[in-house]
């Protein structure tokens, strides 16, 4: 009788020293990207299509540094650097087939799906990664897109921080990575939001960025602004992921864990070089039974 086999699922990329503080580093540019608008004067005449391209400029290295983080803490090797490339190649597939109708995205449920199975460093790295791929497969490059790469790795790296699997599983993991989709959609929307509401300008007294203006005052423009222009895009985001969470979630995280156990991602690969060299080549032997 064969023994059985640990149902716990692997996660190939952990979050080592190092890889904890190239997240760190970007979450914090990311924070400071998004939000120093609010803080800035009225004569700064400074915007986010004027600081985006220095924002890719170092997004970039900061996110390479998290996947020669990860690799230096025996977190990721070549197959999860290949696992990486495939899941990121689907989800640029996937964001053209419903981006632009009522904010249907189908890329946000494999993103919630490949965060939980693979982690939150792996989520990060493939968040951003699948937002950059699609975003050259659409041509969708413009001063919004390291934007994007940040708020989607987020997101990713959420769904790998929830509660593990031998505390959630069946139904109840299923229902937790839905809702988990359901209100990551609107938090990314807002984010967004932020990015792009601070360029915009003359819209109305009530929700148009008015620089210089104290924090509470603009942020209550920004939640008006939020009502009026796209809750209905996000929740139409929301929905979807909530329904494909739902539906098919269970048959893709089996498919991801049987995967990750399959590569064995974590398992120490030795190598023994006298296996081969000392095995003796066994005599031949002649019709008769006598060596010759």
């Amino acid at each position: 009788m064969s023994p059985a086999r640990s149902t716990r699922p692997a996660r190939p990329v952990r979050i080592g020293p190092r890889a904890a503080v190239a997240l760190v580093l970007v979450t914090l540019i990311g924070i400071a990207a998004f939000g120093w608008p609010l803080l800035a004067d009225r004569q700064s005449g400074l915007a986010h299509s004027q600081d985006a391209p220095w924002l890719f400029a170092a997004l970039l290295p900061l996110l390479v540094a998290v996947v020669v983080a990860t690799i230096a803490d025996n977190g990721m090797d070549a197959k999860a650097v290949a696992m990486l490339g495939v899941l990121a190649a689907v989800g640029a597939a996937l964001r053209p087939l419903g981006a632009g109708t009522a904010g249907l995205e189908p890329m946000f449920f494999l993103m919630v799906l490949s965060g939980r199975v693979l982690g939150p460093g792996f989520g990060f790295v493939l968040g951003s990664v699948t937002m950059f791929a699609s975003a050259l497969l659409t041509g969708g490059v413009g001063p919004w897109m390291p934007f994007q790469m940040l708020a989607m790795g987020w997101f990713s790296l959420g769904a790998g921080l929830l509660p593990g699997p031998e505390r959630l599983r069946g139904r109840v993991e299923l229902l937790v990575l839905a809702a988990y989709g359901f209100v990551g959609s609107f938090a990314y929307g807002t984010v967004m939001n932020l990015q792009g509401w601070v360029l915009l300008q003359g819209m109305g007294q009530g929700i148009s960025f008015h620089p210089g203006d104290p924090v509470p005052a603009n942020l209550a423009r920004f939640v008006a602004y939020c009502l009026a222009t796209s809750v209905g895009w996000d929740l139409g985001r929301a929905a979807l992921t909530v329904v494909l969470t739902l539906t098919l979630g269970a048959t893709l995280l089996r498919a991801l864990r049987r995967a990750t156990r399959k590569a064995a991602f974590d398992a120490p690969v030795s190598f023994d070089p006298g296996a081969v060299s000392d095995r003796e080549p066994a005599p031949e032997r002649g019709t008769n039974g006598s060596g010759g």
